[in-house]
């Protein structure tokens, strides 16, 4: 469909990515978008792997099947890049964004003996999360990555729409609010500091 970003999450039980998809389709219709977010079920339990989609779209989103041809793919455990093909499907000017404590390069090696030559993106997602949290949770900084490679809504409306967001969510812990904000502002930082990699500014 014109006008619409298609995103495929992968992750395990446990780790958030169903979670995060969620919470970018909430983010993107406050804005304003038309938008779906949904996991692919099948056997649910801790560790296994999952697939998660988003459409985010400026018109009517008229499809309700799973997300085949992505214009984007967030890996929250770079563990299942061993056995899975992430890239399946991915559009060639697509982009493949991992969570993962090793270097763009050799993410992009491993991507590409499963065929993928197109662009790669890496977060720390560890690194950052238990920096600004103290503790592991990779999906924060991995809704953020998606949305600074991607462009579905800017920064500062992402920003705005989950700081509402984590206030509702934890209002009785203000000291949770502030590390989350910080996660996603570590991530959008660490993203720009890179010139190969830059934040799109606009949807």
């Amino acid at each position: 469909m014109k006008n619409t970003v298609e995103i495929r999450w992968h992750g395990r039980g446990g780790q958030g990515a169903k979670t995060a998809a969620l919470l970018l389709a909430d983010v993107a219709f406050k804005t304003g978008k038309y938008v779906q977010g949904f996991p692919e079920y099948g056997p649910e339990r801790m560790g296994a792997p999952i697939t998660a989609y988003n459409r985010i779209s400026r018109d009517p989103i008229t499809i309700h099947s799973n997300i085949y041809s992505p214009d984007y793919v967030v890996v929250v455990d770079d563990g299942l890049l061993a056995g899975i093909n992430v890239a399946q499907g991915l559009k060639k000017e697509g982009a493949v964004i991992v969570n993962t404590e090793r270097s763009r390069e050799e993410i992009a090696s491993q991507l590409r003996r499963h065929g993928w030559k197109g662009s790669v993106y890496t977060v720390d997602a560890r690194k950052i999360s238990l920096e600004a949290l103290g503790r592991y949770y990779p999906n924060s900084p991995m809704l953020a990555a998606a949305v600074a490679v991607s462009g579905v809504v800017t920064p500062a409306e992402f920003l705005k729409e989950m700081e509402d967001s984590f206030a509702h969510k934890f209002a009785k812990k203000p000291e949770v609010i502030e590390g989350n904000m910080k996660a996603l502002e570590m991530t959008f930082e660490a993203l720009a500091e890179d010139g190969k990699r830059p934040v799109r500014k606009s949807a």
